[in-house]
This record gives structure tokens, C-alpha cells and sequence, in this order.
């Protein structure tokens, strides 16, 4: 892939906050069209990495940059939309004031008008709160609010940290329709989420960090590959016990009637499974997911 797809970077970048070393020589790509989820225990140094690359902060070492320059320049920042934990909006404004207020933050931007009010208000599913006041909102109502602003131009990049606490399952699922949209578009999205199934259902490539740097990156394909296990599920009255003992067999529980079983290798297991209880039934077998590997390799750089 070129150069020219590469929209933000750091290289080598490092942060300490006292004794704490935040980012350890970090190297962090994101490319044009691509979600990049960046994921990790809490203090791995998610926030500080997109901190660094809204140029909130500097890095003690190493070099940040949006679309080949500084992040603090303003014809950078008016390429980008960001959605963080923390925010400042204004109590009072009503939430049609609040868009067509930050939209108007992008009336100048070199990649034309910014999207129209409607179009804002389509995308983050936020018509049934234009006439509210957003201080008098809930704080999932809020949330939905700030991915509304964070849209509200035609930007190249978006920055999401945590975006769906707080959210209801609908809620949760237009701003997944909407992340894709803009990733047709050519928009890059940077995520970090604590919801790992989020991360499985948008990510085309995850950046596991631990203590400040990467120790796991590719594809969720590629990152699940990383742990070779396998979930055997069925009703059978086997003991879990003598289950537990069996070649191969990670550990066995039960949870009333249903035996959950963990392999690295699924099939001389079902074998015996099958041999020692005629009756089994509703078996399935499932690969590793994202969250058992996250689990595996976070555990593993500990």
C-alpha cells in the first residue's frame, strides 16, 4: 500500500507521565478507508497513542503526525473528527444549535462544505433530539450527540475512544452502520473499545498494546489465529470431572444441563465425547473468538 494512504503515523513515539511509561517507542499506522482498533488492558496506552495523534499531547520522544505534518496545525485538525470520553459542550445549546454550530468549524475545509444538518442528524440517528437542551440529557442520549458532532464535516480521519458506553443495542447499531458508511467514503477511523465484539464486528486490522507498546497486530482473523482453541458445547450428563481429564482438554464446566469444553484440538475429543455418552446432544464447536485471544496475549506480555 502507498504512501499516499497513510494518513496518520507515529513513529517511535514514547510518553511518561512521572515514573509511568505511558508509550514505549510506539509505531502506529492508520491508513486511508480502515478501521484500526487499538485495544489493551487499562493503562496499556490507548488514550495517550490518540492523544498524541490529535496533538493533545506530545511525545517526550519519537514523532506524531496527521497527514504528513504536525497534528497542532489547524489545516490538519480541520481533516479530522473525534468523539473522546471526556468532553466540554456547551449545557445549554439545544442539539440543533450544537451541529450547526460545530459544523460550521469545517466551512472553510479544502475538502468542501461540510455535511448539511440533515445528513448529520441522519447519520447519528439524532432527529428525536434536535429541540433538546443537552444538558438535560441522559448520558447515552449525550453520547450520541458527541458522534453527531464528531461527523459533522467531511473529515478524513475519526477518532473514536469508547464511543458506545453508555448506548442501547439500536443506538449501538446505527453508529456501527454509520462507521461503515464512512469507511466507504475513504474515511479512516481509529477506535479504541473496551467492547470486544465491537472491535470483531468493524476492525479490517487491531493493534494490541500492553505496557505502552504494540504486541500483537493484523487482522481479527490473524489475531484469533494466535490462540489455537476450541469451544466443544452440548447437553450430556458426562461427569466434568472425567471430562477434565482427558487428552487435550483444557478444562470442563457445567452450567445445568449444557458442558462447556476447551481444546487446542476439537476432533479426538468429540470422538470420545461421542463414545462415552450416546445421548449427547446440541453439540457445537466454536474457534477461539477475539476475546480469548486478547485474554491469551495480554496474559502473555504481562
Amino acid at each position: 500500500m502507498s504512501d499516499s494512504n497513510v494518513v496518520a503515523m507515529l513513529q517511535g513515539a514514547s510518553r511518561q507521565f512521572g515514573q509511568v511509561r505511558a508509550l514505549d517507542a510506539l509505531d502506529l499506522t492508520v491508513r486511508r478507508g480502515e478501521v484500526l482498533a487499538v485495544l489493551g488492558p487499562n493503562g496499556a496506552g490507548k488514550t495517550t497513542a490518540m492523544a498524541l495523534l490529535l496533538g493533545l499531547q506530545t511525545p517526550d520522544a519519537g514523532n506524531a503526525t496527521l497527514f504528513g505534518q504536525a497534528p497542532q496545525r489547524l489545516d490538519a485538525r480541520r481533516r479530522i473528527g473525534a468523539m473522546l470520553q471526556t468532553t466540554a459542550v456547551p449545557d445549554t445549546l439545544q442539539v440543533g444549535e450544537l451541529i450547526a454550530l460545530f459544523r460550521s468549524y469545517y466551512a472553510s475545509d479544502k475538502n468542501g462544505q461540510p455535511r448539511t444538518v440533515a445528513d448529520i442528524t441522519a447519520l447519528a440517528g439524532v432527529g428525536d433530539l434536535l429541540q433538546r437542551r443537552y444538558g438535560k440529557l441522559s448520558g447515552g442520549q449525550q453520547r450520541r450527540v458527541q458522534f453527531a458532532l464528531a461527523i459533522a464535516g467531511r473529515v478524513d480521519i475519526l477518532f473514536l475512544d469508547e464511543p458506545t458506553t453508555g448506548l442501547d443495542i439500536d443506538a449501538r447499531t446505527t453508529m456501527w452502520k454509520t462507521i461503515r458508511t464512512l469507511v466507504a467514503e475513504g474515511c479512516a477511523v481509529v477506535l479504541t473499545t473496551h467492547y470486544l465484539e465491537e472491535a470483531e464486528a468493524l476492525a479490517d486490522r487491531i493493534a494490541v498494546l500492553a505496557q505502552g507498546r504494540i504486541v500483537a497486530e493484523g487482522s481479527v482473523d490473524a489475531i484469533r489465529a494466535r490462540v489455537a482453541q476450541r469451544r466443544i458445547r452440548c447437553v450430556s450428563g458426562i461427569d466434568t470431572a472425567t471430562i477434565a481429564q482427558w487428552p487435550h482438554v483444557r478444562s470442563a464446566t457445567r452450567d445445568g444441563q449444557r458442558v462447556e469444553i476447551v481444546t487446542e484440538v476439537a476432533e479426538p475429543v468429540v470422538r470420545q465425547l461421542l463414545a462415552a455418552d450416546a445421548d449427547v446432544s446440541e453439540l457445537e464447536i466454536q474457534r477461539a473468538g477475539l476475546a480469548d485471544a486478547f485474554v491469551e496475549i495480554t496474559r502473555e506480555a504481562a
